[in-house]
This record gives C-alpha cells, sequence and structure tokens, in this order.
C-alpha cells in the first residue's frame, strides 16, 4: 500500500492527524495505538520501507500463546502517525479518540520482506509494555475487502497464562501521557455512553450500561423475519475423502456438544441438536458472554467444548469437567450465524453468514472463540489436521445457504475411526466390584440392534464407577439382540435397555465385524439410540496401513486403570503398543533396560527397575551385565511378547541403554535432552534443538528430534559402535558446554536447579554407561498419558507441544503420516568425533 490511500481517506482540515510523508528506509520503530472509533481496537503499526504498516487488531494484543487475535491489514500510515493522540472529529473516517498504548523498536526474524510477501512475520518486540516474540499469519483469501491476519504471541519469558492478568486492563494508560483515553472524550460524544470498555464490563461496581444498540444486518440474502424458538441444525455426511475445489471451505472439527446459542433481549439459551434446553450445564461464563454481544437478539450455531493439553478440544475432558461440576474450561466455539436482530440469515451464503458472525465475536470474552476456516485443499488440510492428531475437518459450500437436516454442502472426513454406538450391555471390573471394566457396543442395521464388539479402555476411575452406578439399573434379563451370540461374546455381560449412547474411538473393524482397538469417549446425552447406525469409513479411518502386532500374552486384569485422568487402562497400554510395535522396536529391542514401573497406576508410588523381579513376566529376556560380575540380572526384551510381559508387570515407562546387548560398552546412539527451566518458552526449547542438530552436522552427525512426553524435546543421533562410553560422553559434554559457553543467557550444561531459571539444560548425561533416556513411542507415567513422538524436522514448530501426543491420539496421526520421520535413522549412523567441537564465534 502507498500514502495515497491515506490521504484519501482524510481531510486534514478538520482532522488534527498528520498528514505525513513517506520516510527514510531503515527505520524499525513499532507504535500501538488504541483507537475508540465505532468500537474500541488497537492499531498495531510495524515501521516498513518508510512507512507504518498497519493492521487494526480488534481484540488487542494477546499476552498468550496461541491466543489468535484477527488483525485486519489497512493503508499504510505516516511515520508521523506514529507519535499521534487526540480526537479525531465525528463524521471523518476514523472518528473517535486515539491514544498512544504503546511504542518501542522491532526486530524481525528473518528477512522481512519475504516474510511479508509469504504471509508469515516472525519478529521480536521492545516496547514499555511489551516484548519478545510474536507472530502475525496472513489468513486464506475468501473474498473479504482487506486482507485478515492473526496476531499471535510467541512462547518465551514475556507470556502469560489465560490465568493472569489481562495486559489490556493492566496497562490502560497512554505510554506517551499517561493518559486514560475517556480523557479525549468530548461532551458530544455518544459513543462513548453507549459502549463501555472492557474493564468497566468486568469491574464489579461499574455504573449498568444504556441498552445496546441492533447490530447493523447488511448481510446478503437476509430477510426480515421474527425470531424462530429453534432451528434444527444442518448436519455433514461422513465421506471417504475431503472435497477439493475453490467452491469448498474447511473448519477444524470440534469435539464437543453441539449446542445452539440463542440470545433475545437479554435472555440466553443453549439448546441442543434435538432443543433440550441445556443452559444451566456448563456455567455462567458462556451464558455472561453471550449476553454482552452487542445484539439484541441472534442465534448462533457451534459447539461447547473443552480444549485439551495438546491444543485441541477433548470430548472425554468435557465429560470429565461435567462430572466434576467444573465449569471454568468450556468454551463455545460458534461457526455459524442464523438469525440476527430481525433477520432471518438462514438464506444468505455461507461466507456472508461467518463475516457476520466474526464482526459480532470481535470483542467477545474469552468464553466464545469464532470458527476459523481454511480454504487451502481439502486432502491438504486434513492431513495436516491429522499430523496433529486432531479428530478430523468439516468442509462446507462456501456459498450455500443453511439447510436444516443431513445433506452434501456440509461433509465430514475424519482422522481417525470414531462414531456413537449404543451400550447394551456391560462386563464387571475385575478389580472393583462397583466399576465397570468393559462395555458391549450395538447399532441399529435395518432396524435390527447389531453386536459391535467391546470396549475394554478410556474410562477413567470416576467414570468407570458412575457408568456401573447407571448401568446397574438398567439390567435386564435377556439379551436385547435378536441374534444368538458366542459364548465369547456372552463371557461375564450383563445386558441393559439399549438406550445409552457412548461416543467410541476405533482403528477398523475385524472379521467378525466388532471394533478394534476402541477406546470409550464419553457418553453422548445428546443424541438418542434410535438414530445409531454403522457410518461409513473414511479414508484417514482407514484399516491401518500396517497391521498391528499380535498379542500373545494373556494380560490379567486388563481393566486395572493406570492413567485416570486419561482413562487408559491395562489393555488400553496394551492396544497402543500394538499399533507402533513396528516402528519402535529398534529401539528397545536387544537392548539392557531400565523400567519404570506402577502397578495401581500414576498416582499411586512408581519406581525404577533396572533388575529382574519376582513374578516377572517369562516373555522378557535376563541377560548379565560384563561389568556387573555381582549384581542381580538386567532386563531386555526380543520381541512383541516381551513388551507385552512388561505391559503385564505394570511397566509404564521404557528406558533403554544406547548401547545394544552385542557390545555393552560402545554405543549406537547418542542422545541430547533439552530439559527447561523455570520461565522458558517453548519456542526456545525448538531453537535449542535447531541448534543441537547443526552441531551435530559439524560433528559428521545426523540429528533426529522427539518429544520428551515430558517439558522438552530429545535430538538423538545414530552412531557406528566404534567409541567406548568415557569418549562418547567427553564428546557430548564438550557440546554441551560450548552451547552454554556461546550463549550463557539461554543454556547451562550444569544439572543445578538454581541456575536454571529461564534458561534450558543441555543435559549430556544421558551419554554415560548405564545411562538411560525414555523410548521413542514409550509412554510417560504422567497426567494425559503422553507419549514420547518422534518428529519431522519439517513438523516441529510451535503447534505440536513437548506432550502433544499421548495413547489416545497417536494412533490417528502414525494412521494418517506418510512415512515414518526416522525411517532412515540406522541409515544415517556415523562415526562420532571424539575432540572438542569449536566454539562459535
Amino acid at each position: 500500500m502507498a500514502l495515497e490511500t491515506y490521504h484519501q481517506k482524510r481531510n486534514f482540515g478538520v482532522s488534527p492527524e498528520p498528514r505525513g510523508r513517506a520516510g527514510k528506509k531503515g527505520g524499525n520503530s513499532f507504535v500501538i495505538q488504541k483507537h475508540a472509533a465505532r468500537r474500541l481496537h488497537y492499531d498495531f503499526r510495524l515501521e516498513m520501507d518508510g512507512v507504518l504498516k498497519s493492521w487494526a487488531v480488534a481484540k488487542g494484543p494477546s499476552l498468550v500463546p496461541g491466543d489468535k487475535r484477527l488483525a485486519v491489514h489497512v493503508e499504510d500510515h505516516p511515520l508521523d502517525y506514529g507519535d499521534f493522540e487526540g480526537n479525531i472529529p465525528e463524521g471523518n473516517y476514523g472518528a473517535g479518540n486515539v491514544i498512544v498504548w504503546d511504542r518501542g523498536t522491532w526486530q524481525p526474524i528473518g528477512d522481512m520482506h519475504k516474510a511479508y510477501k509469504k504471509g508469515h512475520m516472525e519478529f521480536t518486540l521492545e516496547g514499555e509494555k511489551l516484548g519478545g516474540r510474536w507472530h502475525l499469519v496472513r489468513m486464506a483469501d475468501h473474498g473479504e475487502k482487506r486482507e485478515n491476519w492473526l496476531l499471535i504471541k510467541g512462547e518465551d519469558e514475556f507470556a502469560r497464562s489465560e490465568d493472569d492478568p489481562d495486559i489490556l486492563e493492566e496497562m490502560p494508560l497512554s505510554a506517551k501521557t499517561g493518559r486514560d483515553i475517556s480523557a479525549l472524550k468530548n461532551s458530544d460524544e455518544p459513543e462513548w455512553q453507549s459502549r463501555p470498555t472492557a474493564s468497566s464490563k468486568r469491574t464489579a461496581k461499574s455504573p449498568k450500561p444504556v441498552a445496546k444498540a441492533k447490530t447493523e444486518t447488511n448481510v446478503k440474502g437476509a430477510k426480515p423475519a421474527p425470531m424462530p424458538d429453534f432451528i434444527e441444525p444442518q448436519l455433514a455426511t461422513l465421506v471417504k475423502t475431503a472435497p477439493t475445489g475453490k467452491r469448498w471451505l474447511h473448519e477444524i472439527k470440534l469435539d464437543g456438544y453441539r449446542l445452539q446459542a440463542r440470545i433475545d433481549k437479554g435472555k440466553v439459551r443453549l439448546l441442543t441438536r434435538t432443543g433440550l434446553d441445556w443452559t444451566d450445564r456448563f456455567g455462567a461464563d458462556i451464558v455472561a458472554a453471550l449476553k454482552a454481544l452487542p445484539v439484541e437478539a441472534a442465534i448462533l450455531d457451534g459447539e461447547v467444548a473443552v480444549e485439551g493439553g495438546s491444543g485441541a478440544t477433548d470430548f472425554s475432558l468435557l465429560q470429565q469437567d461435567l462430572s466434576e461440576d467444573r465449569d471454568d474450561r468450556f468454551t463455545f466455539y460458534a461457526f455459524d450465524l442464523l438469525y440476527l436482530d430481525g433477520q432471518d440469515l438462514t438464506r444468505s451464503p455461507l461466507l456472508s453468514r461467518k463475516e457476520a458472525l466474526s464482526n459480532l465475536l470481535a470483542d467477545a470474552g474469552k468464553a466464545l472463540h469464532y470458527s476459523e476456516h481454511f480454504t487451502d485443499e481439502g486432502g491438504l488440510v486434513l492431513k495436516h489436521a491429522c499430523r496433529l492428531s486432531l479428530e478430523g475437518i468439516v468442509s462446507k459450500v462456501a456459498t450455500a445457504p443453511y439447510v436444516p437436516g443431513r445433506g452434501r454442502d456440509w461433509v465430514k472426513s475424519k482422522c481417525s475411526a470414531r462414531q456413537e454406538f449404543i451400550i447394551a450391555g456391560y462386563a464387571p471390573s475385575s478389580v472393583s466390584n462397583k466399576a465397570i471394566g468393559s462395555l458391549v457396543m450395538a447399532y441399529f442395521e435395518d432396524g435390527e440392534l447389531q453386536h459391535a464388539g467391546r470396549v475394554g479402555t478410556g474410562y477413567s476411575a470416576a467414570t468407570a464407577i458412575a457408568l456401573f452406578r447407571i448401568l446397574h439399573a438398567m439390567r435386564i434379563d435377556k439379551s436385547p439382540f435378536p441374534h444368538k451370540l458366542t459364548s465369547e461374546e456372552r463371557r461375564d455381560v450383563v445386558f441393559v435397555k439399549p438406550e445409552l449412547v457412548a461416543e467410541v474411538e476405533f482403528r477398523g473393524w475385524t472379521a467378525d465385524a466388532h471394533l478394534r482397538h476402541a477406546a470409550f469417549r464419553g457418553l453422548r446425552e445428546d443424541k438418542p439410540a434410535e438414530e445409531i447406525v454403522r457410518e461409513g469409513q473414511t479414508s484417514a479411518s482407514a484399516e491401518p496401513k500396517a497391521e498391528p502386532s499380535v498379542r500373545n500374552v494373556k494380560l490379567t486384569h486388563p481393566d486395572r486403570v493406570y492413567w485416570p485422568d486419561a482413562g487408559v487402562t491395562k489393555e488400553g497400554l496394551a492396544d497402543y503398543y500394538s499399533q507402533v510395535w513396528r516402528l519402535m522396536a529398534p529401539f528397545v529391542v536387544h537392548r539392557p533396560l531400565s523400567l519404570l514401573r506402577g502397578p495401581d497406576g500414576i498416582t499411586k508410588p512408581l519406581f525404577f527397575q533396572k533388575h529382574a523381579w519376582r513374578g516377572m513376566t517369562k516373555n522378557a529376556r535376563l541377560v548379565k551385565d560384563p561389568q556387573e560380575k555381582d549384581q542381580d540380572l538386567s532386563i531386555a526384551i526380543e520381541d512383541f511378547d516381551g513388551l507385552l510381559g512388561l505391559v503385564q508387570g505394570a511397566t509404564l515407562e521404557i528406558h533403554p541403554w544406547g548401547s545394544t546387548l552385542n557390545d555393552w560398552e560402545k554405543p549406537d546412539m547418542v542422545i541430547m535432552d533439552l530439559d527447561p527451566g523455570e520461565g522458558t518458552g517453548w519456542e526456545a526449547v525448538i531453537d535449542a534443538a535447531r541448534e543441537v542438530r547443526e552441531r551435530f552436522q559439524a560433528m559428521g552427525l545426523t540429528g533426529f528430534v522427539k518429544t520428551s512426553g515430558g517439558k522438552g524435546l530429545h535430538v538423538v543421533a545414530p552412531v557406528k559402535p566404534k567409541a567406548e562410553w568415557p569418549e562418547v560422553k567427553a564428546a557430548m559434554k564438550a557440546l554441551a558446554d560450548a552451547m552454554a559457553v556461546d550463549s550463557p543467557d539461554r543454556y547451562v550444561s550444569t544439572v543445578t536447579k538454581s541456575k536454571r531459571r529461564g534458561k534450558i539444560l543441555i543435559d549430556y548425561l544421558r551419554n554415560g554407561r548405564g545411562a538411560t533416556a525414555v523410548a521413542p513411542y514409550s509412554t510417560r507415567a504422567r497426567p494425559g498419558a503422553p507419549v514420547s513422538m518422534p518428529l519431522s524436522w519439517e513438523e516441529l514448530g510451535p503447534g505440536i507441544g513437548p506432550a502433544h501426543f499421548n495413547v489416545n491420539n497417536a494412533a490417528a496421526r502414525l494412521a494418517q503420516i506418510t512415512s515414518d520421520p526416522w525411517a532412515d535413522f540406522r541409515k544415517a549412523e556415523a562415526p562420532i568425533e571424539t575432540a572438542k567441537p569449536k566454539r562459535r564465534r
């Protein structure tokens, strides 16, 4: 943009704004101006090429990483504008009050011109209020008049959590004069009386705002109409592949309860897809946020969901919060607007409805989120969603009206097989007389109930008890199935009235039409049993590319819960390992192992096991350490049965040596554990991993990266087993020390905790004889059942955190990726250099 547009929009004979002109190139100032125009917003400006590139940020910047703030790209402003404070008179473009909220300098990360053109700018700010790393990301073009970007805070020491104070409310005054923006108001400015600021809405003693003015409904195709009591929802049809073409837009499939939010003169109701009133189930925050919207009457379509640690919505967490009467994590994700202030929008094109919805939610509280969409090819969007272990995507015809019922204008494609089933019975728990051990699943086909097998994992301890209490009261004497079941299908089953519906995730169907590797995800109280049929198979949820390993080891008490919060049982752990074994085997077979065991799950005492124990599985191998002649035998495994034997023995983590039984003294891999200290951001850990990779390359080694399943990352390199442990450890210590000396403000190589705050420990001690690190694909004995997941370097980014992948979502990722990111691990081995790596200058 040039300054011509800026000049054309302004009458400088009336407005006090500076006329200005393009300045000299090379400056790096930034300014954020708080602008109380028709709506309060913040103008974010970066000096580039002699002008201020400008974005209007509706909600203002957020210090919470991942909190995406819509930033509309507007015309370039002159450099003089960066110092402007004052009142733009009524009738002029941008009429209202302006203060300099923050100012300082910015530094691009990388080539700013290439980044600006590409639409992803990464930079640091050094202002009076804001600092650290930030992102500006251009959204796909949906035909809007202006470019929509997202302003996102990066993970670093300047970042805040959602529970911390909002910087906008904490520091509302001008950075230039210390004035509040209200100090500029004129007596003839009615907008101030009708539009309270965000901070005044949250103040308990703030005066009651005057009645809201109706939002202008300039939506193409809108028709005047009385407000309906309820609109039957439009539903998506399951398809095998995501659609392609410009007529489609794509949204991330949410994992919650579909609800219709109805606002009518200050009264809010949340209605299920069948019209049930669930307003009181989700606490007060969503209702309050909906009431605060600047409308008299509206109907929004969306889902209430809870976001998990991986950043994705999680139905199991939603169920857990409902059962525990917890209401602080519920969010209403709105994806459609059906009615607005006397206008029926259902005949309007979807894009027009979404644009109106986006405008409506511009200043909404954190309990309301606008569901963004993408216009890339559907297959590409689905692939990316699956690599992040999301549920899938919903694709919609961008120009279509809202049509109640199930049709082809909305289609869904999933990353894993997942659908609702009817509960037809249960098997009691083998470890408690007040809990279920597994559920019998069913569906209707041609009006008859069909048996779909059992689900024996996915239940937290509390859920298993609650389900037993519910189902025990629904017992019936005879099987509800019209056909005779096999003896195995009937074993230990208590049949119940087929009325309850459960959501189940699974990996496919067996030859006898039973669910394979199935996990319970929660009850679906919003869907009647008579509607449940077997859904078609999606491309992403099709049969796995490689058959899971066959289980030959019998598990006792398979329903014993190891991870209560994630609902992962012993059987669920065995199921997980059967799916990842082919990838995991090279890193755990024929190696000495250290194990972390927890016979009663992660909430009870855990202990490391380096030697054999009484009652240990016969499927594992006992081996003698050549240097420990008087010690007990060590543990190793040679096949999948050995791993299942460890699962039977309550092994929750597997830590192999870096050498094999062929030569205990010469490691064939090295590992650098990047452990962030308190106050260290995730992006700093990513940068550290990339630096380790570069230093490995300088040594002739190839680095591979994986999440730790804890707080950090592991960079692993295969080596030829020639050097012995002392030499290898010395080389890795030299690498760690060099990083700490070159960047003392970022890294330490000593374990002392007092020196680690705000820094990353480059832990080389994993490379000593007898030292171990958690294996690729191993689970971790931590809340959420995280796993240590190998990644490609291209995947490494802010979207995948250290504990992003877990037992419940890892298999979906592995079913979708086209290649193993560590497939060439052994091919890349090279002899290790034992000389000290050179320090960087």
